[in-house]
């Protein structure tokens, strides 16, 4: 069994969409650094209820919530029974957001945009808001997963870039405004990581073979990159120790393609 981290302040982290491959992967890389982990899931219980088997079996305490973000108060209900469960929040990790569809702006509509938007940018937001409280009294960290490509953008991707541009400024902002009450707040930026969405848009025929050789042309390691990869940067960002002097940054996890 491993032993709590004293690192970090009493309480638990929160993984949001912790049931999938990247989230999963999270969730695990840090209940193997001693913390315990509530992770949300939107449809795949099966998915969070092995994640979470995973997490005890590591010797830390874990449960799982079906959550919707898009649900404001279900986000702050979620939010503050964590805090009461495990005696206070002092992580919040987004790794969640909704399915992509690959497409061009000219074939992508208002009606689409706009869903993906209040899927993405809103739900962080929901999340975001009711956790600052708790933040500020352990002193505690957002870290939200978005994408490489705010920094070196891929055609057809909008549905993905424009959310999660809003994501990356309300991180900078929560970093600006509550580090005085010691909170941090910073960003991982993936891309060509060979799991979870990465995997259903190689099935959908979104990432045809075409896709997939350019984006290793782009990258500078000749390798792709894994779950493990994020939930290292991750860690590194949302612990006290490693990441006691790091707020509004965004480390790029995508083997060079942002450069």
């Amino acid at each position: 069994m491993l032993q709590p981290n004293d690192d970090f302040p009493k309480g638990a982290v929160l993984v949001t969409g912790g049931s999938g491959g990247i989230g999963r992967a999270i969730c695990l890389r840090l209940a193997e650094a001693g913390l315990n982990v509530a992770l949300t899931y939107r449809k795949n219980q099966s998915s969070a209820e092995e994640v979470l088997k995973a997490v005890e079996a590591l010797g830390q305490k874990a449960v799982t919530y079906a959550l919707d973000t898009i649900d404001e108060e279900a986000c702050k209900t979620c939010i503050d029974d964590v805090a009461i469960r495990f005696g206070g929040l002092h992580t919040l990790v987004y790794a969640s957001g909704p399915d992509l569809e690959m497409t061009h702006i000219s074939r992508t509509s208002p009606a689409e945009f706009r869903d993906y938007m209040l899927q993405d940018a809103v739900g962080f937001y929901n999340l975001v808001f009711p956790s600052i409280k708790h933040l500020r009294a352990s002193k505690g960290a957002i870290v939200a997963v978005h994408t490489a490509g705010l920094k070196r953008y891929p055609a057809k991707d909008i549905l993905s870039v424009a959310p999660k541009a809003a994501v990356e400024a309300i991180v900078r902002g929560v970093a600006k405004e509550e580090g005085r009450f010691g909170v941090r707040a910073n960003g991982v930026a993936v891309g060509g990581v060979e799991a979870g969405m990465h995997w259903r848009l190689r099935e959908s025929g979104h990432y045809n073979p075409e896709t997939l050789e350019l984006a290793r042309k782009n990258r500078s390691l000749p390798y792709g990159g894994r779950a493990e990869d994020v939930a290292e940067a991750v860690l590194y960002l949302a612990s006290p120790k490693t990441g006691r002097y790091v707020t509004g940054q965004s480390i790029s996890v995508c083997g060079g393609y942002a450069l």
